[in-house]
């Protein structure tokens, strides 16, 4: 510690600013503790100067500090308003402090508004940020939204709410991600009328930002005339860090196999860019320190021109430190620049520490520095492979350091991530992207020369996208990985971190270091002094060379115990899962049973009521249930494969999510009513499944699915088919899948869409059944279906039409769950539904009031959970 005090100082800094994010007051007093006895620890073991410690702590404290002191600014001025589920008229007046973004039939902005009249009332003097979206009624809307700059002043009226808040365990909490940006409220506007803008002072932040916003659109317009439309979105977002106009498809292949990295402006843009630049002003014959004071007042304006995102900024500063140490002849190593870098952005905006790009952008960069020269000088001497092996021990590095961050927030990885990496970043790198970037500032000046120095990237971004879409479809080498706990992240990093400590030099790095380097005396007696205390131990017995792979080998092995952790979290869990999540209006219910056996029930989905002409309102990457909620959601719960999925009817709010499960999870078998209905999404799904050879399954009337020994579904509903043709079913409500779910001793009854017709059918079916005294009546007894259940999936989100008295009357249950929209315009549930739940005593919870229902099942009994936010 005593060699990088400022690295250690920028270490606990993070670590405070992190406490002061995630912790209580309690928790950050016990934290804070902490950190004090691993001080404590490191100065006895004389790691640590008593000086550098209380540096260090203090530090601790003042990041701690400094994030509770913004937690308790960054709070709303419209106080009293805060009601979850409220939503207000309002009338606003303010300044517009973010790039316009018109995106089919909406246009999205922040203002930070000056002035706020709340339902007619006197209007209010205040600061306060606000997201505004805009609901274009018309196509020529979209220009007129697209001329609203930053720094226009802006008055519009609209209903004011709360962005919504995290509704399923595990889920994206926007409300949580708006107020990390300060913001508190969300403003919906019908139409341009509700909107008057007018340009404001032309010197101010927001006005100068806005001209920065011009320029990246012009620019980004110039790659739309010098690439194809399903490259000029790639080319932007590689060279001026434009995503919005990135295929959102072709965004999801990159991050199938890790390279997202490649279309974020980070370090390796800004060194291109400073090489160029430098090589360019080399041309003009100047000095070296002019030409470094240049580089770095161009520095800022690339960060802002590409975007200012926080690996960007991270880059920037960096690069400027650097530049102005050796503009001084103070060069110190990368890490202190990094450091530096960390604590700057950390003390302008405690939030960053949040933020996923900073995390990665960060521990990549400290990853490189610190454990590269290691393991390079780990393996052999290769002259005329050096720069493969270079290139192969950084990539290998990368992916190491970003595994834990990439599986937290990510939840998968893709073994071929490293080959893909290997190959395209280089090539994407130091090729196309710097090739588009000249293409770009050539056509500026010559446009067909830059035409056609685009078309050379052009025939090569092809066999990108081509080599991108085969790795990323090798499916036996995709992994999924539940979110891991924060211990886990730090154990792996403390593992990487010794792997990397203890590894042997080979012969030919230490004879190379032996003939080029000199260490002084003094250095290396320090060096002995400051070694760890278990290499001290083990060189008085036995060799360095042993020792060493004694303590790698122990590494290697807690290593692969974290991985195997990881990866099969819930192995010796015992305790089943029934969670109803909340997808709107729709269904989709997930069951882990005792032994581990993962059941998906319908997948929700998003309804669409475009009319014919009205393909402009279609948004570049509109909100669909399976792949923003349902996918996610099983993914951080380490669902590597879904044992049984049922698809109870074909209707579009319970199966149009299921295409983006079954894109991205092993489906091993399907239960489905055996129908066909004519209609897009349900052929297309069925399609799917018999072209991806996932047997189907008929459900009817008395079939049983024994999951493991502790779980058995028995079906219900639908009856038993005349003959073996597959009918086409229109009308698939009644036709819905009925399941009785049996988990230890507890009772689950799922109903699908059922009317109280069907139901009065299954009851009169299961009457006969024990009036006949038939094979069904057996199976009656076996799961004890006269007995009443535990929790009623009620039918159809609660339509009126459904739980009738004599289903709630047969099957008496003791909760029930009601999956159900909060802005579904049916209804749902109807009154005569609730009041017939509460007269038969039933407690009911509402995914729209409640969230995901999450239920717990073991020996002892059953559970429920509440997750929604209020």
């Amino acid at each position: 510690m005593n060699k990088r005090p400022l690295v250690w100082f920028a270490v606990f800094w993070m670590i405070g600013s992190t406490i002061g994010a995630e912790f209580n007051s309690m928790g950050i007093v016990m934290a804070a503790g902490g950190m004090a006895l691993v001080l404590v620890a490191l100065v006895l073991l004389k790691q640590a100067t008593p000086r550098l410690a209380a540096v260090c702590l203090l530090g601790c404290a003042l990041a701690a500090g400094e994030r509770l002191w913004a937690d308790a600014r960054n709070v709303t001025a419209l106080a009293g308003l805060d009601v979850p589920d409220a939503s207000y008229e309002v009338e606003v007046s303010g300044t517009i402090v973010s790039a316009v973004e018109v995106d089919g039939d909406r246009a999205a902005f922040r203002v930070t508004a000056d002035t706020v009249c709340v339902q007619g009332k006197q209007p209010l003097k205040l600061r306060e940020r606000l997201l505004v979206q805009v609901r274009l009624a018309e196509q020529p809307h979209q220009e007129i939204a697209a001329a609203w700059h930053r720094g226009d002043k802006v008055r519009f009226a609209g209903e004011l709410s709360l962005p919504a808040g995290a509704s399923n365990s595990g889920g994206f909490d926007y409300r949580r991600y708006l107020s990390s940006q300060h913001i508190h409220w969300l403003v919906k506007v019908t139409g341009i009328g509700a909107v008057h803008a007018a340009p404001g002072p032309g010197w101010t932040a927001a006005a100068v930002l806005g001209r920065v916003d011009a320029a990246r659109d012009w620019l980004g317009a110039r790659f739309d005339s010098l690439y194809p439309a399903d490259q000029s979105g790639y080319m932007k977002g590689l060279v001026l860090g434009i995503r919005e106009d990135l295929d959102p498809d072709q965004f999801q292949q990159f991050s199938r196999l890790g390279l997202t990295h490649i279309l974020a402006i980070s370090g390796l843009h800004v060194a291109v860019f400073i090489y160029a630049l430098g090589a360019v002003l080399r041309l003009f014959r100047m000095t070296r320190e002019r030409m470094l004071i240049t580089l770095m007042l161009a520095v800022p304006l690339y960060v802002l021109l590409s975007g200012s995102s926080p690996s960007v900024v991270r880059a920037g500063l960096m690069t400027m430190l650097g530049l102005l140490a050796a503009r001084m002849d103070k060069l110190k190593d990368g890490l202190h620049l990094l450091a530096a870098a960390a604590v700057g952005m950390l003390m302008w905006n405690p939030y960053f520490i949040q933020d996923v790009s900073f995390q990665l952008s960060f521990a990549v960069t400290a990853g490189l520095i610190l454990f590269v020269p290691s393991v390079r000088h780990a393996m052999p001497h290769w002259p005329k492979g050096k720069a493969l092996l270079d290139l192969l021990v950084v990539t290998i590095v990368a992916q190491a350091v970003s595994f834990p961050l990439t599986i937290y927030y990510f939840n998968q990885f893709h073994l071929l991530s490293i080959p893909a990496n290997l190959i395209l970043v280089p090539f994407i790198s130091f090729i196309i992207m710097p090739i588009g970037a000249v293409a770009l500032f050539l056509g500026l000046l010559w446009p067909l020369g830059g035409q056609l120095l685009a078309a050379v990237s052009v025939y090569a971004n092809d066999w990108t996208f081509l080599l991108v879409e085969k790795l990323g479809a090798v499916d036996i080498v995709h992994s999924i990985w539940a979110t891991p706990p924060l211990w886990w992240i730090a154990a792996w990093y403390f593992i990487l971190a010794v792997i990397c400590r203890l590894l042997p030099a080979t012969p030919s790095a230490v004879h190379k270091e032996d003939t080029d380097e000199t260490i002084p005396l003094q250095e290396a007696a320090a060096g002995q002094d400051t070694a760890p205390i278990w290499e001290l131990q083990e060189e008085q017995q036995r060799p360095i060379w042993q020792s060493r792979f004694a303590f790698i080998t122990a590494a290697g092995l807690a290593g692969i115990a974290l991985l195997l952790y990881a990866y099969f979290p819930d192995v010796l869990n015992r305790t089943a899962d029934v969670d109803v999540l909340d997808v709107g209006q729709g269904d989709s219910i997930y069951i882990r049973t005792p032994q581990g056996k993962r059941i998906l029930v319908d997948g929700g989905g998003t309804l669409s009521f475009r009319k014919p002409g009205e393909e402009w309102k279609e948004r570049s990457d509109p909100f669909e249930v399976g792949g923003k909620v349902v996918v996610p959601l099983l993914m951080k719960r380490g669902v590597h494969a879904i044992d049984l999925l049922v698809i109870s009817h074909l209707d579009s709010d319970h199966i149009r999510g299921l295409k983006a499960v079954l894109d991205a999870i092993p489906v091993r078998s399907i239960l489905w009513n055996g129908s066909i209905k004519r209609a897009e999404d349900a052929e297309g799904l069925l399609s799917e499944a018999v072209r991806k050879g996932i047997p189907l399954y008929r459900a009817e009337l008395g079939q049983q699915w024994k999951m493991d020994k502790e779980t058995a579904i028995t079906v219900l509903w639908p009856p038993p088919a005349s003959n073996k043709t597959i009918p086409i079913v229109e009308e698939q409500n009644d036709d819905s899948v009925v399941l009785h779910m049996q988990i230890y001793e507890s009772t689950f009854l799922l109903s699908g869409d059922i009317s109280s017709e069907a139901e009065s059918a299954i009851l009169s079916r299961l009457d006969q059944a024990d009036a006949e005294g038939t094979s069904s009546q057996s199976l009656k007894q076996q799961q004890q279906l006269d007995k009443s259940i535990d929790v009623l999936k009620v039918g159809h989100h609660g339509s009126r039409f459904s739980t009738s008295e004599e289903w709630l009357s047969f099957w008496r249950p003791l909760q029930a769950a009601i999956s159900v929209g909060a802005t579904n315009t049916y209804g749902h549930p109807h009154p005569d539904v609730l009041n017939r739940l509460k007269a038969a005593a039933v407690d009911a919870f509402r995914t729209d009031q409640d969230g995901e229902i999450r239920y717990k099942v073991n020996r002892t009994g059953i559970y429920e959970q509440i997750i929604k936010q209020k």
